[in-house]
């Protein structure tokens, strides 16, 4: 049995994306995974499962798909890689509500961080394994930062990051 933590792209969001986290659990629980639990309205689920990480995003989106009627994309990480994930945060002194994670399904390219634009001076990114992190030292609600890379992902602040290591830890 692997733990994975299940991140969904543009749930509850601005009002687009709407799905209930009931709604999600028993998505979950219909594909066959175990000890469902759900994290705020925001698209983040643990659970257990038998299958390999593919198999497991895989089923996931077609549950997904099928609710919506539409496609869904959803990020997975192993209980061990969230726990990497907050322990390489490059940031650990900023206040974790000013940090993202972005998660991306493959490694980003040194490449992706050229495309940026809009970034203020107390900014900074840096990459992960298959994650962007990033440092919104004014907070994110002024600022312009534009990260293209981001479209293939999904993002979370250090706190639910470290919430769901958390959660999905004790499975």
């Amino acid at each position: 049995m692997v733990s994975f933590v299940g991140l969904l792209r543009a749930v509850n969001v601005g009002g687009t994306g709407k799905l209930a986290m009931t709604d999600l659990k028993a998505i979950c629980e219909a594909a066959g995974f175990s000890s469902v639990r759900t994290y705020i309205a925001s698209g983040n689920v643990v659970f257990g499962s038998g299958r390999g990480q593919p198999e497991a995003k895989a089923a996931l989106e077609a549950g997904l798909r099928a609710y919506a009627g539409k496609p869904i994309r959803a990020i997975l990480r192993t209980a061990h890689e969230m726990a990497g994930i907050v322990q390489r945060n490059p940031f650990p002194n900023s206040p974790p509500n000013h940090v993202m994670t972005i998660f991306l399904d493959n490694p980003p390219s040194p490449t992706d961080l050229d495309s940026v634009a809009g970034r203020g001076e107390n900014e900074e990114l840096r990459l992960g394994s298959r994650e962007i992190y990033v440092r919104y030292g004014g907070g994110m609600a002024n600022s312009k930062l534009r990260i293209p890379a981001a479209n293939a992902g999904t993002a979370r602040n250090m706190n639910t990051v470290a919430k769901l290591a958390a959660m999905v830890a004790e499975l």
